[in-house]
Parts: structure tokens; sequence; C-alpha cells
């Protein structure tokens, strides 16, 4: 009986992370990131969509139903492997860009908050980001914000 419950299980995780696709993914995570800190403002929404629009070159209505279906799927999500496992086969430089968009919205309020950068580290882990890397990208990242 444990058996038949852990296939069904198997079975539609292995569907769902299936039928995801980068930028959904993308989408989800900083939807994620951006409540991670027990508050999604203004600014931080606002930084996703100009984020997700500047780098797929999206619509404004596209952004919008694209944040809808990762909020949804960040709602639905147990946690960050059916995302970061989609991410995780991206090429390398992409890999940087989203990294670079997390850090893009983290900064957006000119704060750093702990579990914010938490995060980061761990999607940057799980998709084969360095630590090295991900240090550089916040570097310059907070060095464009203009955060001491």
């Amino acid at each position: 009986m444990f058996d038949a419950i852990k296939k069904l299980f198997s079975a539609k995780k292995q569907t769902d992370v299936a039928t995801l696709e980068p930028k959904l993914c993308v989408a989800a995570l900083l939807v994620h990131l951006s409540a991670v800190d027990g508050e999604s403002s203004d600014d931080e929404k606002q930084a996703i969509q100009n984020t997700l629009q500047s780098y797929y070159g999206l619509s404004p209505q596209e952004v919008k139903s694209l944040l809808e279906l990762a909020i949804e799927q960040n709602n639905d999500a147990v946690d960050l492997y059916a995302f970061t496992s989609v991410l995780n086969q991206l090429e390398v430089e992409e890999k940087h860009a989203i990294i670079n968009m997390m850090w893009q919205v983290v900064f957006v309020d000119q704060h750093n908050h702990e579990l914010e950068d938490n995060m980061v580290w761990r999607v940057a882990e799980l998709i084969g980001v360095s630590a090295r890397e991900r240090t550089l990208l916040r570097a310059e990242v907070r060095q464009a914000a203009k955060i001491k």
C-alpha cells in the first residue's frame, strides 16, 4: 500500500516538473524570494515585473499572465526542487542571469534580509552557480543599486 502511495506522488511530481518551462520557474522563484522575508513590497513586485519583461522580452500582459501562473506554482510547491531542477539544465550564462535577477529583487528595497540572502544561496547551489560567481553577481547588483 505504501508503495502505491509513493508511486502516485512520485508520478505527479515528475509530470509537474516536466511541464514547467524555465521562465515560469524563474518567475515562481522570484515571487517566492519577494515574500521570503515575510512581506512582498510593491517595489519588489515591480522589480519582478521589470526584470521578467526585460530579460524575456515580454509584454506587460504576458508578464501579468506569467506572474499569475508563477504565484499559483509557488503556492503549490513544497520546496524549490521543481523549479531548480528545470533551471539546472540551462546554460551557465542563463543560470548567472537568474541569480542576477534574484539579487535585483533583493536589493530593490535597499536592504538584504538574511532570509533573502539564504534563498539566493540555496538556489545558486541547486542550479550549479558557484559561491564565487554568486558573490560577484551580488556585488555587481549591490553596486548598481548604490548600496554601501
